[in-house]
């Protein structure tokens, strides 16, 4: 999985937001603003990665339980797909 082509991601007064370029300004609803951990899902999705990579790169990078990391990206995942911005 990955982001969709035509979406950048911009730091708006110390706040990370998902911006559409393009087309994709037409298809885009609503808003999506980024914490950190979401940043970084996001820069790993620019990438083609699979559900264990992410989870693998999160245990990684932050001191956090697999439960715990499950648990924010399966909700990362399900607010990407709602908004329309992931593939795959």
């Amino acid at each position: 999985m990955r982001i969709k082509e035509g979406y950048l991601v911009r730091e708006i007064a110390d706040c990370h937001m998902v911006v559409p370029v393009g087309e994709r300004v037409i298809e885009f609803k609503g808003i999506m603003t980024l914490n950190d951990t979401a940043s970084f899902i996001w820069k790993c999705l620019s990438d083609d990665v699979t559900y264990d990579q992410l989870l693998t790169a999160l245990l990684d990078e932050y001191e956090v339980d697999e439960t715990t990391a499950r648990t924010d990206l399966d909700e990362f995942l399900q607010n990407a797909r709602e908004c329309g911005v992931l593939k795959g």
